[in-house]
């Protein structure tokens, strides 16, 4: 079997978007003219709105979607398609423009999050890999915000590598960091995004020593007593008494992985206190979502490592995107709108806008969607250009969508903190501008 390319995303794709291809190459529409959106007909899981996240992985993805010659001999020695469609792939360059919503932009149902433009054959074999990673990315994003809404000023750690595909656990660091995530125990998302990395021991390092002491002086010998320690391998309260004993007041943390958090807190927090480890933090872990985290707010607790629940959009593991054709060129040569119309699963034809209007308060109203032109009136315009002619243009640090998640999430009304089942927080309306 011959080996692909480590480099090359263009295989991360389905088989029919090749089988269209040739489709297409045959009958002479390859070539014309479209545009496909990328959105969703509603917000996952009943939340109140969601985040986009995954926009620069998208890029990424784009710059490396060429087929090499090992590619290319696999699609012929699985015959994917015929030699004239792998001669066609061989020379594959997408050479249109793309616009979408950035980093950390909020959507909502019918937000047009990705506008792909160029020819259909350019454009079709684009679908899968920019579906997987928005949705994947985005539904991360979106449950991140929650949790760390919840959380108030507390920070929260992700810590959920072991609970996914080990390629999922980089970009899932990645998207919790864009909704306000501290730091990550995934190296890999260090090395590759710049986020800050933290960790110090599990329980079975507790358990190899011969004693709870034992363990504890030589995590503090190794990493000082600034340290954070997990007193809860045997009994809690020995153990807070013993890791003040063995780093002193200095203490930096303790961790509470198991039990009942609220009420073991509180006692730990008054044990560190009489103890004089005033300034010891408490961190708590053991499966928590925005839910349990919500539950701590009157706890004494200073930051939350968050794993499973994270990692598995907290529950909605995708956002429900699709990816469709909303416009191609017509026999006169002019832009007609095309939809779905089935049942369930409509599409709105037309090029999109996108506008977030505010009440004179500076509180986001509605999501207006312009079809053929830019909506009229005051408004946050919401679309920016990432391709032109091929050519990515769009190069954005994680820092500044954090910084545009934390502004957009500040326009939304009050209900958005929800975290029960509900509506979207703001309307979308659509103006046929065309």
């Amino acid at each position: 079997m011959t080996e692909r390319s480590p480099a090359s995303s263009a295989l991360l794709t389905d088989r029919y978007e090749l089988t269209m291809l040739q489709a297409t190459l045959r009958d002479g529409t390859a070539q014309r003219s479209c545009v496909f959106e990328l959105f969703a007909r509603r917000l996952s899981g009943g939340r109140r709105y969601g985040v986009i996240a995954g926009v620069g992985r998208l890029l990424d993805a784009l710059e490396t979607f060429r087929f090499g010659e090992a590619e290319l001999a696999w699609l012929r020695e699985a015959k994917v398609v015929d030699e004239d469609t792998i001669a066609w792939l061989a020379s594959y360059r997408f050479t249109g423009s793309i616009w979408g919503y950035p980093e950390g932009e909020i959507y909502f149902p019918y937000s047009p999050v990705l506008i792909v433009e160029g020819t259909f054959a350019e454009c079709v074999i684009l679908e899968t890999v920019f579906l997987s990673i928005l949705n994947h990315d985005s539904a991360i994003a979106s449950a991140a915000a929650r949790i760390v809404s919840a959380a108030g000023d507390r920070p929260c750690i992700e810590m959920g590598s072991r609970r996914t595909h080990e390629q999922s656990a980089v970009s899932a660091a990645r998207a919790a960091y864009v909704s306000g995530f501290a730091a990550t125990s995934n190296l890999e998302a260090g090395r590759t995004y710049g986020i800050p990395t933290t960790g110090t021991s599990a329980h079975s390092f507790t358990l190899l020593h011969d004693s709870e002491r034992d363990a504890f002086q030589a995590q503090v010998r190794a990493l000082g007593n600034g340290t954070t320690l997990l007193v809860d391998t045997y009994d809690i309260p020995e153990g807070v008494e013993l890791a003040v004993e063995v780093a002193g007041p200095e203490l930096g943390g303790v961790r509470l992985d198991s039990g009942d958090l609220v009420s073991l807190a509180k006692t730990v927090r008054k044990q560190l206190d009489a103890l004089g480890a005033t300034s010891t933090r408490i961190t708590v872990t053991s499966d928590l979502d925005e839910h349990a985290i919500a539950a701590l707010a009157s706890a004494p607790v200073d930051g939350y490592g968050v794993g499973t629940a994270l990692v598995t959009g907290s529950g909605v593991p995708t956002s429900s995107f699709v990816y469709k054709l909303v416009a191609r060129v017509g026999t006169d040569g002019e832009m007609v709108s095309v939809a779905k119309a089935s049942k369930d699963k409509i599409s709105v034809g037309g090029r999109k806008y996108a506008l977030r209007r505010q009440t004179k308060a500076g509180v986001a109203k509605t999501e207006v969607i312009g079809i053929g032109g830019e909506p009229e009136g005051p408004g946050r315009l919401l679309l920016v250009e990432l391709v032109r002619g091929g050519k990515r243009i769009h190069h954005e640090s994680l820092d500044a969508a954090r910084a545009r998640l934390k502004l957009a999430l500040d326009e939304l009304p009050p209900a958005a903190k929800q975290l029960s089942r509900g509506e979207p927080v703001i309307d979308t309306a659509f103006e046929d501008l065309s």
